[in-house]
């Protein structure tokens, strides 16, 4: 069974910064498999934040581009997202997620909480 396990999340003021990272167990890190980054926040539906394939094309929603950054690293099975110039808006819990695009298995983690407040 795969599992993700997402760690970095926590409480910043406005303008800071956090970095995720999401560890995978066993080798889902696989050509077939997006990694990516997701978010909600209280009372709202989970949406994309970013994207990357396996060979590092990536996708972001236009709310984090220039602010955010994505990456993977295959060989160590892990993914991150790189979180800059902060606004409480960005609060929410991320969740890491992967997904294969031909068997078309997706796994979540559990998430990891990010407040943004003065």
């Amino acid at each position: 069974q795969v599992q993700l396990v997402e760690s970095g999340g926590g409480l910043v003021q406005p303008g800071g910064s956090l970095r995720l990272s999401c560890a995978a167990s066993g080798s889902i890190f696989s050509r077939n498999v997006i990694m990516g980054w997701y978010r909600q926040a209280p009372g709202k539906q989970r949406e994309l934040v970013a994207t990357i394939t396996a060979i590092g094309s990536k996708n972001y929603a236009d709310s984090v581009k220039g602010r955010f950054t994505i990456s993977r690293d295959n060989a160590k099975n892990t993914a991150t997202l790189q979180m800059n110039s902060l606004k409480p808006e960005d609060t929410a819990v991320y969740y890491c997620n992967a997904f294969n695009v031909v068997t078309k298995s997706n796994n979540w983690g559990q998430g990891t909480q990010v407040t943004v407040s003065s």
